[in-house]
């Protein structure tokens, strides 16, 4: 898989498939769903398992043009069932693949402090982590121990989310659910965050509003009335 909709990558790498929910913004997870339905397809034969796939590790040197790649859309990089192992071969691939930009983004931050403690600044990567709710805010604890480019996906946004300072962070990125059984994401709860990104010069993308949850129907407005919303991540960082 190379080609992907997500707005903000122009291109994706799974050399893990597969996944387990952790949290609240998990419930209507959209990499269980496709695992399943492409279950005939080679590398989903394990439907939502957790699964390594080796035969993948050099996909990005196939990639001669530089380009900006989300690394498993379908799983989570840091979870319990993937090896330290195959941790260090995928950064190796990240190192010496260097004419592309990475992206992990991750709900297990803890493995992911842990893992990268002591290496060295990498500048073709971005470490992010997802915050939902409440709940999920001690994650940006564990990013700010990471030495690297951090960012925030703030997606599902299912509530309004207390937020003293972004500082340490270089990139935000915020978006409602979609799909079917979506839970609504309101705009008081986005205006926040955009003027906290406003004040501290963070570079904010909306992905987009996702769909209300009473009859999962796409909402009216993609994007926020604010031409400052519409600030993204700059590629040549």
């Amino acid at each position: 898989m190379a080609k992907t909709k997500i707005q903000y990558c122009d291109k994706v790498w799974n050399p893990v498939t597969g996944c387990t929910k952790i949290s609240d913004g998990c419930l209507n997870c959209y990499a269980e769903k496709m695992a399943k339905r492409l279950k005939i397809m080679g590398i989903y034969k394990n439907g939502f398992n957790v699964t390594l796939h080796e035969e993948r590790l050099k996909i990005p040197y196939s990639w001669k043009a530089p380009s900006l790649i989300f690394v498993n859309s379908m799983s989570d990089l840091f979870h319990d069932s993937v090896t330290d192992e195959f941790l260090e071969k995928i950064l190796t691939v990240i190192q010496s693949a260097n004419q592309h930009t990475y992206l992990i983004l991750t709900k297990r931050p803890e493995r992911m402090c842990k893992f990268m403690m002591g290496r060295p600044f990498i500048p073709n990567l971005w470490l992010g982590v997802t915050i939902e709710n409440e709940k999920a805010m001690d994650r940006i604890n564990y990013l700010w121990g990471c030495n690297a480019y951090r960012f925030i996906s703030f997606e599902p946004l299912l509530e309004k989310i207390e937020i003293n300072h972004l500082s340490g962070i270089d990139w935000v990125i915020v978006g409602g659910e979609t799909g079917a059984g979506a839970r609504e994401m309101k705009e008081e709860w986005v205006l926040p965050i955009l003027e906290m990104c406003k004040d501290s010069d963070i570079p904010f993308f909306f992905k987009q509003w996702g769909c209300k949850n009473k009859n999962a129907v796409i909402c009216g407005k993609k994007y926020l009335e604010i031409p400052e919303l519409i600030l993204t991540f700059n590629k040549s960082n």
